[in-house]
């Protein structure tokens, strides 16, 4: 079965490298604490220092009184080789790295990259330990003033020791990231989130969906969390995806909707061969909508599709669904995105 490109969504990039090596917004760390904590929709975590809390800037852990950080981030599980090959002392010796050793974590094998950077009259000293973990690669970034005695390097390297990676996400604690609230996924399960702005759902194509349920069973059986994010997702069929966005803006008068939602339609990736076969107004949720409905193919030319697009235009913004399906799923499909996008609230 032929699966669609989620052109729409996805951006990650080794740029998140570059900025884990650059400067960033500085806090603090703390004596070891009891276990693991997982920043929200995090997958990896750790036991910090005494002292280091839960950042509400980005996902890490922070010492604002003692201006040192930890910084966590993730990339796909095949990255850790590309990083092995090329965050070596040599090529970082301008960002200050000047050594590199095998580490062990909980998480699973890695490295470990020490330096000293200067930002302004400050000298910090730096840990970026870069770990295989199944499927993903953790990268984790401390940062703590040279001058201070709290976060020494053996502080550092426990705290380090104790990186570990969830095997996935709750859908709760995935949801607390968007301005928006859903009542109902219709059976659509959540793929990835953009924090403050969108969520892309996935729907698995025909016996999928039980072997899904019953892997569910099996860990929640284990004791272990449902595995429902995003690596237990890719790689597999899918019969459609669903995204959802809030947005700023929209059309400033009801007589510009039609042009409004024609335009966002045609920013749409990853589909050609376009025919729209429905095009007007409606009402969703008691607001004033646009629904744009219309035929295609995948970026391929290879699988017949269908595209849905709702517009739902509110005070200062709007609100925008885009529903892709492969054609021959569609009837089943539709009726779960219908559910989805009449349950959806804002917060």
């Amino acid at each position: 079965m032929t699966t669609m490109s989620p052109r729409i969504f996805k951006s990650r990039a080794c740029a998140c490298v570059a900025a884990a090596l650059a400067a960033f917004v500085i806090g603090a760390m703390p004596a070891l604490a009891a276990g693991p904590i997982f920043p929200t929709a995090s997958r990896v975590g750790l036991v910090p220092p005494a002292g280091m809390t839960l950042s509400p800037i980005f996902q890490g852990f922070m010492d604002p009184n003692d201006k040192a950080t930890i910084l966590l981030t993730t990339f796909p599980d095949n990255a850790y080789a590309a990083l092995d090959k090329s965050l070596v002392p040599e090529a970082l010796e301008k960002q200050g790295i000047d050594k590199r050793e095998p580490f062990q974590a909980e998480a699973g094998k890695g490295f470990l990259l020490t330096g000293k950077r200067k930002a302004g009259e400050v000298t910090f000293r730096e840990w970026m330990l870069i770990a295989a973990a199944e499927h993903v690669t953790a990268l984790v970034t401390v940062r703590a003033p040279d001058q201070d005695s709290k976060y020494t390097d053996a502080a550092v390297r426990a705290a380090l020791a104790t990186v570990t990676v969830r095997a996935s996400i709750p859908d709760a604690e995935r949801m607390s990231l968007v301005p928006f609230a859903i009542g109902n996924l219709g059976g659509f399960q959540i793929e990835d989130v953009l924090p403050g702005r969108a969520l892309m759902l996935v729907h698995l194509a025909a016996g999928q969906q039980q072997q899904q349920s019953d892997k569910a069973a099996a860990q929640q059986q284990a004791g272990k969390a449902a595995a429902n994010d995003s690596k237990d997702i890719e790689g597999r069929p899918i019969d459609a995806r669903f995204l959802i966005a809030a947005l700023p803006g929209g059309p400033s008068q009801a007589k510009d909707d039609d042009d409004f939602a024609r335009t966002t339609f045609n920013q749409i990736g990853g589909i050609r061969d376009v025919h729209v076969q429905d095009a007007e107004p409606l009402r969703i949720n008691g607001q004033s909508g646009y629904q744009t409905l219309a035929k295609a193919k995948d970026a391929n030319g290879e699988t017949d599709l269908m595209v849905v697009q709702w517009l739902r235009f509110g005070t200062g913004g709007y609100m925008q669904m885009i529903g892709t399906a492969r054609a021959d799923a569609w009837n089943d499909v539709f009726m779960r995105m219908r559910t989805v996008r009449d349950s959806i609230e804002s917060k």
